[in-house]
């Protein structure tokens, strides 16, 4: 389900054993001296260039392919973010920046977008890029016959053309004012076209690093693009990417200086690692946020003050301090997070609050009440423990939650979308229309809580197609006043992305907080000092 959130696959990988672990991971233990929390250029000086990068990161599986259609995770999104370039590209500030296209206007209906291609850009092959390449690559995940994760997203799309060799032109079938992050998309690379498809197999991209080898699930080597367009970025000559899909082996290879960086650094080893005196941790702000959603079309969940007893059953700070480990910020019933761009910081923040839990099962005609709550470590690591926490503050409001612990396989077929309180979790978006689409529409494939609203389904479809700033604030608040007042899904927390870094690597001030690893761009944005 890594579609949906940032789950982590297995595969056929190199793995450092528990046993090893267990004799480097003392060091964890041992160290005299705590690195700093959040380590940048200022402390050197700036970027270096040379020198070679390992990385160990999970996310990868034996079935991986060079094919964009198929990315599902970071091994093989941060291959593609190296090799190749999207149209544009999400930012270190998570904004839409200039990347093969320099720059782009839309209709004022939003519905007709224009982009316009950076001039003098070459493929690794020498080919130099053209419109035609461009269509070619997004239409791969276009056809009829696509299983492309991003066929979905490109779904509002009606046609594309170009204008001459350096003009592209998208015309939607409604108004998208996010329209541009769409395409940054880690599915939507650009490749050279070869016999009217996206060439890409053969691995052949405007990155700034050329693939040198590659084995599925195992492990990558990259070597620097000289010839890139992007050469303000790029600083290492070489790199290696070694699939490590265990998070104790991981956290070994990093300890004891196989790898110089990891992604998903297991949250309950943090503060034991901020004592390794050549290791530090970057934690960044993201969407990805958990949730509880509940049928709101099934008793006693189709009763809204049945709904906001729970609400107030359930202790936020709680789930922050003890399941997050204090890496995150307290949701608020909601999808808008404070890492979105329209969050409404003003909105009361929902809390802990037995008494007006009772209230509201009095409100419903309920003395009390009792819910079967179904959770897994499958639907994120610490779900089971939420549930637990959850069930002991609920007991305070005259609430009885049945914990039924579910088994990790089969849990996003088996559970979700078929229990009508589960546990569940959303991986990170860079704009809100993305969550708001998938998730809150009445129609939604994914509408987990079955809450429908026709007010809210014009507010979201209003939103999107607005391409004036202010007033899509105020559209998107009052989505998130609708989302928390009326809705059907506890959202106790959003998460950081926590990465694990040698001490001598070198960051910018700002890290992409769209997917693990700056976003997947990590290698032509990071650097080792000097």
């Amino acid at each position: 389900m890594s579609e949906r959130s940032n789950s982590t696959k297995s595969g056929n990988c190199i793995d450092l054993s528990r046993r090893d672990f267990m004799v480097k991971a003392s060091a964890l233990g041992a160290s005299l001296m705590i690195s700093p929390h959040l380590l940048h250029s200022s402390a050197f000086g700036g970027p270096v260039k040379g020198g070679h990068l390992r990385a160990g990161l999970a996310g990868a599986s034996a079935s991986n392919s060079l094919d964009a259609t198929t990315f599902d995770d970071t091994f093989m999104i941060s291959i593609g973010f190296s090799i190749r370039d999207n149209l544009v590209e999400l930012g270190q500030d998570n904004l839409v920046k200039p990347a093969l296209a320099q720059s782009w206007e839309p209709s004022p209906d939003a519905k007709t977008w224009t982009f316009r291609l950076r001039k003098g850009v070459t493929f690794s092959n020498g080919k130099s890029l053209g419109a035609e390449d461009v269509i070619t690559s997004i239409n791969m995940h276009r056809g009829e016959n696509s299983k492309s994760g991003a066929k979905g997203l490109l779904s509002g799309i009606a046609d594309i053309k170009k204008d001459g060799n350096d003009l592209i032109v998208f015309q939607l079938k409604s108004g998208n004012a996010d329209f541009p992050y769409l395409l940054t998309d880690y599915h939507l690379n650009i490749a050279p076209a070869k016999d009217g498809k996206a060439d890409y197999l053969s691995g052949v991209g405007t990155g700034l690093y050329t693939l040198e080898s590659f084995e599925p699930g195992v492990q990558a080597t990259l070597k620097r693009n000289t010839t890139g367009w992007q050469q303000e970025f790029g600083y290492f000559d070489s790199a290696e990417f070694v699939a490590i899909n265990d998070g104790n082996a991981r956290l070994t290879a990093l300890v004891s200086g196989a790898v110089d960086v990891i992604n998903r650094v297991d949250l309950k080893m943090v503060s034991r690692l901020q004592r390794v005196q050549k290791v530090r941790i970057l934690d960044v702000p993201s969407t990805r946020h958990y949730t509880l959603p509940m049928f709101a079309d099934t008793a006693p969940f189709d009763n809204l003050d049945a709904r906001l007893a729970l609400m107030h059953a359930i202790n936020r700070e709680e789930f922050l301090e003890k399941v997050l480990r204090g890496y995150g910020q307290i949701g608020n019933d909601h999808p808008i997070g404070p890492a979105f761009r329209f969050h409404a910081a003003d909105i009361p923040q929902r809390t802990y609050d037995p008494d007006k839990a009772k209230f509201h099962l009095k409100k419903a005609g309920l003395g009390n009440l009792t819910v079967d709550y179904h959770c897994s470590d499958g639907a994120y690591v610490g779900a089971v423990d939420a549930g637990v926490l959850f069930k002991e503050s609920a007991t305070k409001a005259g609430i009885t939650i049945n914990v039924i612990q579910e088994p990790s396989d089969g849990y996003w077929s088996n559970v979700w979308l078929k229990k009508p309180f589960c546990a569940s979790n959303w991986g990170s978006r860079p704009v809100e229309d993305m969550i708001l689409s998938l998730a809150y529409l009445s129609d939604a494939k994914w509408n987990e809580s079955h809450y429908k609203n026709e007010k809210l389904d014009q507010l979201i479809l209003s939103a999107r197609a607005e391409l004036d700033e202010s007033r899509r604030m105020e559209i998107y608040r009052d989505i998130q006043l609708i989302i928390k007042d009326q809705g059907a899904c506890i959202v106790p927390g959003f998460a950081n992305v926590v990465q694990g870094l040698a001490e001598d690597i070198g960051t910018q001030d700002k890290i992409g907080g769209g997917w693990d690893m700056d976003g997947g761009h990590f290698l032509k944005r990071w650097w080792r000092n000097g």
